[in-house]
């Protein structure tokens, strides 16, 4: 397997998800991110790749194929993606969210056909950069 790698993420992003959230969110928009949350993790633990891919927000998935250089499913399998477990909590703002697992945290984004993982495999980091994730769009 290839050497894990570690993107972090804009520190104003994950700010902004973390900091808006108190504003709050309808219940329908968390369920929706934390469903297709629970759902790309769900995918990825029954080795379901290509399902996982298309759950993937678009430009996480091109840049996945282009480092990897292997069709989605393929790179997507080679990762070495933490496997989530129970929600722990979730946090929408806008169209982002930020969704705490057991054993991993997802950013999501809304599109029109639904919430797209952004970014997988993340976990928070001392310092300026809030967190380093394994899987990342541009």
């Amino acid at each position: 397997m290839p050497a894990l790698r570690r993107v972090p993420l804009l520190l104003g992003a994950a700010a902004a998800v973390v900091s808006l959230s108190a504003c709050g969110a309808s219940q329908a928009r968390q369920d929706g991110a934390t469903e297709a949350g629970r759902f790309f993790e769900e995918s990825l633990g029954s080795g379901n790749f290509r399902v996982a891919c298309e759950l993937l927000a678009p430009e996480s998935r091109d840049q996945l194929e282009e480092e990897e250089k292997k069709p989605c499913a393929q790179a997507l399998a080679s990762q070495d993606l933490p496997r989530g477990g129970g929600v722990r909590s979730v946090d929408v703002h806008g169209r982002q969210a930020l969704l705490r697992l057991r054993g991993d945290t997802l950013f999501l984004s809304q599109f029109d056909e639904g919430w797209r993982v952004t970014a997988a495999g993340c976990a928070p980091e001392p310092g300026d950069t809030p967190y380093s994730c394994v899987l990342k769009g541009a």
